[in-house]
């Protein structure tokens, strides 16, 4: 028995390692872990399928660039304001430094990425925000780009559509990150004064001063599945109320049986809808506009004739 177990010893080191062949056709980047349910996937099968988990349906977070790939027509998006010049307001140690690294890292400018584009033919301003910068912080540059944009939708008028993934105002530049807030929030109001659609897309995370200010200021609001919205942080809330939150607290579909989002819409079918609200409304304006303008000319026509009937009166008393 002794004899028998040193023979079977040296026969497995004679034996040569079994070599994994899956393993080495691994190559290196081209595979992801899903932090949902924990599966190894082909990273081309995930970008193929919308950056969503095959298994599980988890939203990963997108760059700019893919976003605006799967949202806006082919060749017809061209970006704007792409190289405003930083801001260091506060002198704020390493700032411009760390801006410039991420800018070669990222190969993008800024937290947004602006421009003009097409769904399914219909023109639209689009702003992207970008987490891969600085968690899509808002600072000046963010949030003047963004009033820039709306801006060009009042002045094209234009439909509005902006997808939001923020942890929230850049702190790195102060008091005037949090200006930002208003800067945007006014620029919103004119946009709705001027009765143009506004469309946020609150993606995950959603967070801080971006939530507080145009993010929840949309005509329509959507949500990615499962995207996390809201301002403060749950442990944050919970040690100042003293209270255990409800389960899924601060989730895209907690929010939505409570009223702050209008629908979850999977990235799949993103585009799809962005067109059917945008075609809806430019319809309803369009009636909107002919009703009014036959309302308008009606009124002048009838003080028209009210006028003449006036100087006729007028001529017959003479």
């Amino acid at each position: 028995m002794v004899i028998d177990k040193i023979k079977k010893v040296n026969n497995s080191q004679d034996e040569k390692p079994h070599k994994n062949t899956k393993a080495a056709d691994m190559l290196v980047g081209k595979w992801v872990k899903c932090d949902a349910c924990k599966e190894i996937l082909y990273k081309d099968d995930v970008h193929n399928n919308f950056s969503v988990c095959p298994n599980c349906g988890k939203h990963f977070r997108i760059s700019a660039r893919r976003r605006i790939k799967q949202i806006i027509d082919e060749g017809t998006f061209v970006e704007t304001y792409e190289n405003m010049p930083e801001t260091d307001p506060i002198h704020f140690d390493g700032y411009i430094k760390k801006i410039e690294t991420l800018k070669e890292k990222t190969k993008i400018q800024e937290a947004v990425t602006t421009g003009f584009g097409e769904i399914h033919g219909n023109k639209v301003i689009i702003a992207v925000m970008d987490g891969n910068f600085l968690m899509g912080s808002m600072g000046s540059v963010v949030g003047e780009k963004i009033t820039l944009a709306i801006e060009d939708a009042i002045k094209e008028k234009l439909p509005f559509i902006i997808f939001c993934v923020s942890g929230g105002a850049r702190m790195q530049e102060g008091m005037v990150s949090l200006m930002q807030m208003a800067k945007t929030s006014a620029a919103v109001a004119k946009l709705d004064d001027a009765g143009l659609l506004n469309i946020t897309v609150l993606t995950d995370p959603t967070t801080g001063g971006v939530t507080a200010s145009f993010a929840s200021l949309g005509d329509v609001i959507l949500a990615e599945p499962n995207a996390l919205i809201g301002f403060a942080g749950p442990r944050v809330i919970e040690q100042t109320i003293k209270q255990k939150l409800p389960e899924g607290f601060q989730r895209a579909e907690f929010l939505l049986q409570h009223g702050f989002i209008d629908k979850i819409v999977e990235r799949k079918d993103m585009k799809e809808t962005l067109y059917k609200i945008i075609n809806c409304t430019e319809k309803k304006r369009s009636q909107v506009c002919n009703c009014t303008e036959k309302k308008r000319s009606q009124v002048c026509n009838f003080a028209r004739k009210k006028s003449e009937i006036k100087c006729a009166k007028i001529a017959c008393k003479k």
